[in-house]
């Protein structure tokens, strides 16, 4: 059997819950489906079919209970995407969806940690003596920092995966990250790295000015944004 498992091609873990694997095969589905794919003149029937072949094998039960002794009933050391402190599979074993799922997460907890923090802005300019007064305040500020506690958990584990696969900050955001996976599903032993370096040549060749500046402004809000999260770590 190939050592590249349908748990590699939907870029989770061999421990993976049902949601898990369901929400792998729809996000990589909007990704990979043909029709998103016509305007760049890349077929991606073949790597849909494979995800689809994955997702049938793994969200049912029983064939899953199969699939699993034929690959060593768990016994096989595989890539756990976000345990931080795991090592990077081997070259034979490594899939890029696995990083790709974990810039995805890591971008949506940004964006909910930035929403929490953003909620408690507005909260303090409401008078503060009279949430004082109704007993809600210390409640709410323990509630966002035991919110901000687990989100920044998420965050560190999901830039552990980044940072050992030695993808560069600059590269985690969802174009960039999906511009990378669908030339790598083409070609699975290309070096991932490499890629990047032509979606670089492919922005500056293809992309206006406008959408340059763009790029480069969501990359700051995002980074601005991750670090301030990061933070509560300290």
């Amino acid at each position: 059997m190939s050592s590249r498992t349908y748990y590699n091609v939907l870029g989770v873990s061999r421990e993976a819950t049902p949601e898990e694997i369901t929400n792998a095969k729809n996000a990589l589905a909007k990704i990979y489906h043909p029709d998103a794919n016509m305007h760049n003149d890349i077929d991606t029937t073949k790597e849909m079919q494979e995800i689809l072949e994955a997702y049938r094998v793994l969200s049912d039960p029983e064939k899953r209970k199969v699939y699993d002794r034929k690959l060593g009933g768990g016994k096989v050391r595989v890539f756990r995407t976000f345990t931080v402190g795991e090592s990077k599979e081997t070259d034979e074993q490594f899939s890029f969806v696995s990083c790709w799922n974990a810039a995805m997460k890591l971008q949506e907890t940004v964006r909910r940690s930035s929403w929490l923090l953003e909620r408690e802005s507005k909260r303090k300019n409401i008078s503060a003596r009279i949430l004082e007064k109704l007993g809600k305040n210390s409640r709410l500020e323990k509630e966002l920092r035991t919110q901000m506690d687990e989100l920044c958990q998420e965050a560190l584990e999901y830039t552990a995966v980044l940072k050992n696969a030695e993808i560069p900050v600059d590269y985690w955001n969802a174009e960039a990250m999906n511009w990378v996976l669908v030339h790598w599903g083409h070609n699975k032993n290309a070096n991932y790295l490499t890629l990047f370096a032509q979606y670089d040549a492919h922005v500056n060749r293809d992309k206006s000015g406008t959408e340059r500046l763009r790029l480069k402004s969501q990359n700051r809000q995002f980074h601005h944004n991750l670090k301030r999260l990061l933070s509560y770590a300290l």
